[in-house]
C-alpha cells in the first residue's frame, strides 16, 4: 500500500468580530468589498495575501474561506481587523475563530471500479449515480461527519473534518479499508 499524500484545498471558519457591522459604510470604506443586499445578506471582502474570502454580517458575525491553514485563517483575521479598526469600527480584541468544515484531497496510489467500490463499501454507506455525478458518495468513514467523495482515477476529496489531521486520517483509513477488500487496482 502506497503512502496517500492529503492537500488541504480549503478551511472555512467562523467568529464574532463586533457587536454589529454597517455593512454598507465597510462598503464604501473598503476596497474589494461587494454588497447587494437582495441578492445575499453579506458583504463579501476578498484579500490577496493570504488569498481568503470573508463574508461580513451586520450581527458582527463572520465567515472566511479559502485559507489552506489554520495560520493562514489567524493572518487573514487580524489583517481584517486591522482593516475594520482603520475605518472606525470597533471590534474585539481576540475573537474565538473555528474552523467549521476542511476540503482535503489525496491520490489513493490505484484505480477504483466504482460499481464494486459502491457493493464492497455497502450500499447503506454509498450514493452511486453516475448519470448524475461521476464520482460515488462514501458517508461510511469511521471518521464522524466525514463525508468522501471517490473517482475511478483514485482520487478523493473528504469533507466535513474539522482538524487537517482528521482529514488525513479518514483518507488513510479510506485507502487501507480500499486495499484491504482489494478495490484498489494500479
Amino acid at each position: 500500500m502506497a503512502d496517500v499524500t492529503v492537500t488541504v484545498q480549503n478551511m472555512v471558519a467562523s467568529t464574532r468580530i463586533a457587536d454589529e457591522l454597517d455593512l454598507v459604510e465597510l462598503d464604501k470604506n473598503i476596497s474589494d468589498t461587494k454588497y447587494q443586499p437582495k441578492v445575499f445578506p453579506g458583504l463579501v471582502l476578498h484579500i490577496v495575501q493570504p488569498k481568503v474570502a470573508f463574508l461580513l454580517f451586520r450581527t458582527g458575525k463572520m465567515v472566511i474561506t479559502g485559507a489552506k491553514t489554520k495560520s493562514d485563517i489567524q493572518k487573514a483575521v487580524e489583517k481584517l481587523l486591522d482593516m475594520l479598526r482603520q475605518t472606525g469600527v470597533q471590534v474585539v480584541d481576540t475573537p474565538d475563530i473555528r474552523v467549521r468544515n476542511i476540503v482535503a484531497s489525496g491520490d489513493l496510489r490505484g484505480r477504483l471500479d466504482l460499481p464494486a467500490t459502491a457493493l464492497a463499501l455497502g450500499l447503506e454507506n454509498v450514493e452511486y449515480e453516475p448519470e448524475i455525478f461521476p464520482g460515488l458518495v462514501y458517508r461510511g468513514s469511521s471518521e464522524e461527519g466525514v463525508v468522501m467523495l471517490l473517482f475511478s482515477s483514485g482520487r478523493v476529496v473528504c469533507t466535513g473534518a474539522r482538524e487537517p489531521e482528521r482529514a488525513s486520517q479518514a483518507i488513510i483509513q479510506l485507502q487501507k479499508e480500499l486495499d484491504e477488500k482489494g478495490l484498489l487496482t494500479a
